[in-house]
Parts: C-alpha cells; sequence; structure tokens
C-alpha cells in the first residue's frame, strides 16, 4: 500500500512538467528557443544559463521562471553594472516583446541553476522547461559547457 501511494504522489508532483512538455511537444508554442547552454562550474558552483527566446505572436509574453531536474533551485536573474560596481539580481519575468527576441546570455539576463546536479557536467544535455505567462510552457535541451563556454 506504501509504495502505491507513494507512486501516486510521485505521479500527481510529475503532472505538471509532463504537461508542459507535452504542450510545447504538441506543436509550434509562442517561443522558440535557440542556443541554449549551461555555464558549469567546478566545486558545485551554480551554473548559468544562455539562450535566445524569440516571441512568434503578436502579443508580448513573459518568461516567469524554469524547472530543471538537473538544478536544486532554478531562478531568472540579471547581472547589472554601473557606479564601479557590478552584481546580479533575482526578477520575476523576461518579457520578450511581440514579433522580437530576447537574449538571455553572460553580463545580463541568464538563469542562476543553484546546488547543480552530478549530470551538470561538460558533454551533457540537460532539459529545462521555460515557464510562460499565458499558462504554457517551453521544453529545451541545454547543452551543458565548460568553465571557458566550450
Amino acid at each position: 500500500m506504501r509504495t502505491l501511494l507513494a507512486s501516486a504522489v510521485m505521479l500527481l508532483a510529475a503532472a505538471p512538467v509532463v504537461s508542459l512538455l507535452a504542450a510545447s511537444a504538441a506543436g509550434a508554442g509562442p517561443v522558440d528557443v535557440t542556443d541554449a547552454w549551461f555555464r558549469a562550474l567546478p566545486g558545485g558552483l551554480p551554473a548559468g544559463g544562455y539562450f535566445t527566446a524569440t516571441n512568434t505572436t503578436r502579443s508580448d509574453i513573459a518568461i516567469t521562471g524554469a524547472q530543471a531536474a538537473a538544478c536544486g533551485m532554478i531562478m531568472l536573474h540579471q547581472s547589472k553594472s554601473g557606479g564601479g560596481m557590478a552584481g546580479m539580481q533575482m526578477v520575476d519575468k523576461v518579457t520578450v516583446p511581440a514579433g522580437g527576441s530576447i537574449n538571455f546570455a553572460p553580463g545580463g539576463y541568464h538563469l542562476m541553476c543553484t546546488d547543480p546536479r552530478p549530470e551538470m557536467k561538460p558533454g551533457a544535455k540537460v532539459p529545462v522547461v521555460l515557464t510562460l505567462s499565458n499558462g504554457t510552457g517551453v521544453a529545451v535541451a541545454f547543452a551543458v559547457r565548460d568553465a571557458k563556454g566550450k
């Protein structure tokens, strides 16, 4: 009975991710994602995630979060510099303008993968689901590169 209950709980917990994956695989979504990769750092340091998101619709849409089993936690961040100081801050969303693109790149917007799991190693590909403001998701395979981005 316990095994059945544990299986049911795991299935229910995975349902949102499975439905997002199915929705994004079912056809062209509102956002196309290209050039997706993580910079893996040694010693379990956080990994930065980068990509280009293109909005294929006539309305603005926002990336509101991400999920990845290869990360203990994954957040949207923005690097900023000014007045001789550099830093980063967490953001709630990143708007992709209608018919436009936005780059998640070193020194700007990026995904912050804290507590990277063993599968976050150079040469691997890790699945990520980007959540969108319209309630859908985009499943993307992120290539994992080394600290030099290669």
